[in-house]
């Protein structure tokens, strides 16, 4: 049997992700397969070789919080990663799949967006696509093609290479963000697009993605660059949004009186004067049609 399942994906490459020296066990001769072998992590967890094959091969759909919790300390993951592989291991009708609608934005949201005019903010779905933004936002994000996926822009878009200044870090906190989201709704649809289109495209998304690697957005710093304001040093918070818990509210700011902070403050004025000579165009448009 095939290792197709989800849980037998992830468990196999966390552990292909580690060595033996990693766990404290010797290391003996050349290894015909990378990382740990399955009776190494079957011993470390106190189960059997064969059950711990059977939960590769998805023959075992079933196995006890206490084997759960085993398997995982025998694997080294962190928190995140077990609450992943907890998601893996219940049954379909048991898990809290993304509902339709999901990429709904309340009014209340979105007014909050608007009255934010010094800080860029926007709201992403689970499979990271950008459901809505303030203009500070768009303007932030100008020099992409588009603002409507951040995952496609990281990896896709020229423009991602230049404006995430440490650009591999940004497209493994992507992966993994998705790859978290895919522990929620293996089945969802939209995260299924996006994981084929980006495979598809991008060698490197592939190669990140088989990793299996689980992170939900942190509160680090973000060093951005700006095609026309340059180089930013960003603080950003992540919300998750109570009546739509699969969307998160994304917030960047500036230290007060910074270079990033009177950056923000042109991008603004910029969007403002822009915004102006649209509203005037869109005003004489429709001057011309009544005449």
């Amino acid at each position: 049997m095939s290792d197709s399942t989800p849980l037998g994906e992830f468990l196999r490459a966390r552990r292909e992700a580690l060595k033996p020296q990693d766990v404290g066990l010797p290391e003996h001769g050349r290894r015909r397969v990378p990382g740990l072998r399955r009776e190494e992590v079957a011993m470390l967890a106190g189960v059997s070789s064969d059950y711990y094959m059977r939960l590769e091969q998805g023959r075992e759909t079933s196995p006890s919080s206490q084997v759960i919790d085993a398997v995982a300390a025998a694997l080294h993951l962190d928190d995140e990663a077990l609450d992943h592989l907890r998601r893996l291991t219940r049954a379909p009708q048991e898990r809290r799949s993304i509902p339709a609608g999901h990429d709904r934005i309340s009014p209340q949201l979105l007014q909050l967006l608007d009255s934010w005019p010094d800080t860029p903010a926007f709201v992403l779905g689970p499979a990271l696509d950008v459901l809505a933004h303030n203009a500070l936002a768009a303007a932030l994000h100008s020099g992409f093609q588009r603002f409507d996926n951040l995952a496609r822009m990281v990896f896709l878009d020229p423009a991602g290479r230049s404006f995430y200044q440490d650009w591999e870090k940004a497209a493994n906190s992507c992966v993994a963000e998705i790859r978290a989201a895919y522990g929620y709704d293996p089945d969802s649809p939209r995260i299924t697009e996006v994981v084929d289109t980006l495979g598809a495209k991008s060698a490197e998304f592939s190669e990140l993605w088989t990793r299996h690697e689980v992170k939900g957005k942190t509160q680090q710093a973000k060093n951005l660059k700006h095609p026309e304001v340059g180089a930013l040093k960003i603080q950003f918070s992540a919300f998750t949004v109570n009546d739509a818990p699969h969307q998160q509210l994304v917030v960047y700011q500036a230290e007060p009186t910074s270079a990033t902070a009177a950056a923000f403050a042109e991008l603004r004025s910029r969007a403002d004067r822009e915004e102006s000579v649209q509203t005037e165009q869109e005003e004489s448009g429709r001057a011309l049609g009544d005449t």
